[in-house]
């Protein structure tokens, strides 16, 4: 295995973090190691608590590396949120090779042209995508090395963010002892993975669906023209089923993973079971339909205001139609809800690779294809994600003996010191 070709994505979610460890074998991903625990100090997509999300990202990490056996050392990170701003980007430059062959650095100085632009100081950049070439006023070139020309041009999106969400982000990998090798924009890692190009082109909506908020993204004619995030997902059910059948919320998180459906009409009144009432020793009992009408108006809402927000941005017809990722959308009934309150042409999207065939994992799948093509487009380098020493299980309890044999022979010296020192002093 080459550590070179080998990527480890974080996706740090309100209910859920998750990595995956994947190997690029030309244009083909293998995926070779995943790690997932429950996420602690993150509100609606937002980090309340720094230490806690640390921890969480630590036990995620080490889930993954006891699977490959190998020590992770740098991770692909990806954002979102209302804080993302769009901007369309232009640069130009004269190729700087005397035989006018176009090379990684005539790229590289195209782009950080394209950047020269009056940015807020709150705000930071944090990626830019090419969209197309132009070598001497000949557009649409999707990658411009190798040919001969005397200027280049790129268009392109420049991504900027909030530098405190940004910072603290960042901060929360840092101190899980991680460095950060890139950082993507979450819808376009997941449409890397979810959408095809006849979708981009035609105008297509990719709905992303969390356990603490919903992200929208608007592709149109092969680019990304706006996105946005709701604050509300798939939380929300839990604290609904909660509040109405009056259950603890971790039950409640368990009947709606094992029992819900988000469409009635799908729903079964024979399917009970029971569950605990609070204020009460006794147990209750209800059925799969009671637990469907109230997943139903949670999710029909999430539905609802994506189609206010997509016509309050202009965004009225969509020939490419929905599609619907994340972890809300393994729940059975999502897609039949979705054409009902929709009225569109409706898909859920998985990656379809072997241990991460759920649409929670489309984020972290997307973010290793996406910097790996990225990455090749923009001649950017990599640090290696992976270490080349073996994983140990237990590096605590290691630096705790290498202390203690430490102090062992601090006093040993020690005593054989003051043993020489009354040795000269009796003589």
């Amino acid at each position: 295995m080459n550590s070179e070709d080998v990527f480890v994505s974080l996706d740090i979610g309100t209910s859920s973090i998750k990595v995956v460890i994947g190997e690029m074998a030309g244009e083909s991903l293998n995926v070779i190691g995943v790690g997932e625990s429950i996420s602690y100090g993150i509100r609606k997509g937002s980090i309340v608590d720094i230490d806690e999300t640390v921890r969480s990202i630590q036990k995620a990490i080490e889930q993954a590396e006891r699977m490959v056996g190998l020590n992770i050392k740098s991770v692909i990170v990806g954002v979102s949120g209302n804080h993302i701003q769009l901007r369309h980007c232009h640069g130009i430059v004269a190729v700087s090779n005397e035989s006018h062959e176009i090379g990684d650095v005539d790229i590289a100085r195209v782009i950080d042209a394209a950047q020269v632009m009056s940015i807020p100081p709150e705000r930071e950049i944090i990626d830019v995508i090419p969209e197309q070439f132009i070598v001497d006023g000949v557009d649409e070139i999707h990658d411009p090395r190798g040919m001969i020309g005397v200027r280049l041009e790129m268009e392109g999106t420049l991504i900027t963010g909030s530098k405190t969400v940004l910072h603290n982000l960042l901060r929360c990998v840092e101190k899980a002892g991680l460095m950060i090798s890139d950082v993507c924009l979450q819808t376009l890692a997941l449409s890397s993975v979810a959408l095809s190009k006849d979708e981009k082109n035609l105008g297509v909506a990719l709905i992303d669906i969390g356990g603490g908020a919903t992200s929208v993204a608007v592709f149109d004619q092969g680019s990304l023209l706006s996105t946005f995030e709701l604050p509300i997902g798939g939380n929300h059910i839990t604290k609904d089923i909660s509040i109405i059948q009056r259950i603890p919320m971790d039950e409640a998180e368990q009947l709606k993973i094992q029992h819900g459906t988000a469409f009635v009409g799908i729903a079964s009144d024979e399917d009970t079971f029971t569950a605990s009432q609070i204020g009460s020793a006794k147990k209750q009992m209800f059925n799969q339909e009671e637990l469907a009408e109230i997943i139903e108006a949670r999710m029909a809402e999430i539905f609802d205001i994506v189609r206010e927000e997509l016509r309050r941005i202009g965004v009225y017809d969509l020939p490419g139609g929905f599609v619907l990722t994340g972890g809300v959308t393994a729940m059975p009934g999502v897609l039949d809800l979705a054409v009902n309150k929709l009225a569109s042409n409706v898909r859920i999207a998985a990656p379809d690779y072997i241990g991460v065939r759920e649409p929670k994992y489309t984020a972290c799948i997307g973010l290793i294809q996406f910097a790996y093509h990225n990455v090749k487009i923009q001649g950017k380098e990599v640090a290696a994600a992976i270490a080349p020493e073996r994983y140990e299980a237990e590096p605590k309890q290691r630096k705790q003996k290498q202390k203690i044999n430490m102090d062992r022979s601090d006093h040993e010296g020690v005593t054989a010191k003051v043993k020489n020192w009354f040795n000269l002093f009796f003589d």
